[in-house]
């Protein structure tokens, strides 16, 4: 579980990424490729410490394997108005 303010904050966009890198079409193989390369930008630019990269990169291969993550979401259907 992640504490840390700013890994929480690299965590929600990394999964907001790959969501929407999944709804434009990109699959697990990709997604896995971009996250691997958001890590290694992260070890590289030291922004957080190296342990908190690693707690990162579990919680975001836990959210990647669940395919509830990543599920169609079935729009709502409008009510008819009666008026």
């Amino acid at each position: 579980m992640l504490q840390d303010t700013q890994t929480i904050r690299y965590y929600q966009h990394l999964t907001d990424a790959l969501v929407d890198l999944w709804n434009r079409g990109y699959r697990f193989d990709d997604l896995r490729m971009y996250l691997d390369g958001y890590l290694a930008a992260l070890k590289h630019s030291n922004a957080i410490e190296v342990y908190l990269i690693h707690r990162l990169e579990e919680e975001a291969m836990r959210y990647l394997r669940d395919p509830s993550n990543f599920e169609v979401m079935p729009m709502p259907e409008p009510e008819a108005d009666y008026y």
